[in-house]
């Protein structure tokens, strides 16, 4: 069974230059079809223009679900969205986590009934995460592990979720010690509504 309709929730609060970049990798996505779902627990107006940037591109079907500032209540906005979406499965993650180009096909293509996807992600350090451009985002240059050293990202072995060879990859996923666990920065799941 493969989703119909699928969408990505991204949670925010007050981070519209990180979420720029974030809205970026989703242009840059291979797969198209999706819809963007923001579920902003509270931000200010500096947030409202960088959604209403991407909303004049026309290249991402964005909804924005917004609350007032009240505290930390992301788990609130996040029902808000999910009770707003007609997407039938649904991507989980944060408004600083740039997704590679093959993010969203990625979860379409493992998504399974009555199983939820679980995947990981490389923290960057500060300085190079503010040097990523519009345009390393768009080539995905950001996701190879060379180019990211040379920017300044130190080596260790979190860099290997980037490596490229298949087989490594499919071999490094089958002998990882870590366990499947429901984050949200990459976590995907279907969604049914009740009629």
């Amino acid at each position: 069974m493969t989703p119909q309709k699928m969408g990505v929730v991204i949670t925010t609060y007050n981070q519209p230059k990180w979420l720029k970049k974030v809205l970026f990798g989703y242009e840059a996505q291979r797969h198209s079809g999706f819809t963007v779902i923001i579920a902003d627990d509270g931000s200010g107006q500096p947030t409202r223009e960088v959604i209403e940037f991407f909303q004049a591109r026309g290249k991402l079907t964005i909804q924005h679900i917004w609350h007032e500032d009240k505290g930390f209540q992301k788990c609130q906005i996040l029902n808000k969205a999910i009770a707003q979406t007609d997407c039938d499965y649904l991507i989980f993650t944060d408004g600083d986590c740039i997704p590679e180009p093959d993010f969203i096909g990625i979860h379409q293509s493992l998504a399974e009934p009555g199983h939820f996807l679980s995947g990981g992600y490389v923290k960057l350090t500060t300085p190079v995460s503010e040097a990523i451009t519009e345009a390393d985002i768009a080539s995905g240059v950001i996701f190879n592990i060379d180019w990211l050293k040379k920017a300044g990202q130190p080596s260790n072995h979190k860099l290997w979720k980037l490596i490229k060879n298949k087989t490594i990859k499919a071999l490094l996923n089958a002998i990882t010690p870590t366990k499947a666990t429901w984050n949200g920065m990459n976590s995907s799941t279907w969604f049914y509504l009740d009629q």
